[in-house]
Formats: structure tokens, C-alpha cells, sequence
């Protein structure tokens, strides 16, 4: 059984919610798009802060080995659950 500290529950809630975007958004200035997920892929909008981080970094680099970066989605796949996803995000 987990233990669940409301403060990081509604971080992650908030969270989610900042980053997930419709299908028809367009990316904001200082943003760009990522597509999250194993099977089932997801857009996300991230900040381009993002970038100078090293774990974010080594994501990249991950998923640029895998799906190479001429991908036809518009955005950035990346290969991970969107759990590890949200865990890396939130740790930034």
C-alpha cells in the first residue's frame, strides 16, 4: 500500500493538466511538442526549459536512437509510459 501526500497528488494533477494539449493546439511560444507513449501516443506540450536538464537530455537521446528525429507526428515521439514521464517532469 502506497502513501499518498495530497501536495504531490495535486502537483502531479496540475501538472498533467498543464501539459496535456488538444489534438488541434497550436504550440506556444517557448514550447514544443512531445508524443508520449509505448502503444497509444499522447501530445504533450513541455517548456523548452526543459532542455538544460540532464535527465530530459538523456529522454532525448533515448528516443532519438529509437524513432531517429524525422518523425511525421509534427512533435517529438518519445518511448515511455506516460508514469515515467510525469515522475521526470515533476523532478525537474
Amino acid at each position: 500500500m502506497a502513501i499518498r501526500f495530497p501536495k504531490i497528488v495535486n502537483a502531479k494533477q496540475a501538472l498533467r493538466r498543464a501539459f496535456m494539449a488538444s489534438e488541434a493546439a497550436t504550440v506556444p511560444k517557448g514550447h514544443f511538442a512531445v508524443y508520449i507513449g509505448e502503444f497509444e501516443k499522447k501530445r504533450f506540450v513541455v517548456p523548452i526549459s526543459h532542455l538544460k536538464h540532464p535527465s530530459f537530455q538523456n529522454l532525448l537521446s533515448q528516443a532519438g536512437e529509437e524513432f531517429g528525429f524525422d518523425q511525421p507526428m509534427g512533435g517529438l515521439t518519445i518511448p515511455c509510459s506516460e508514469q515515467v514521464f510525469f515522475d521526470l517532469t515533476c523532478s525537474l
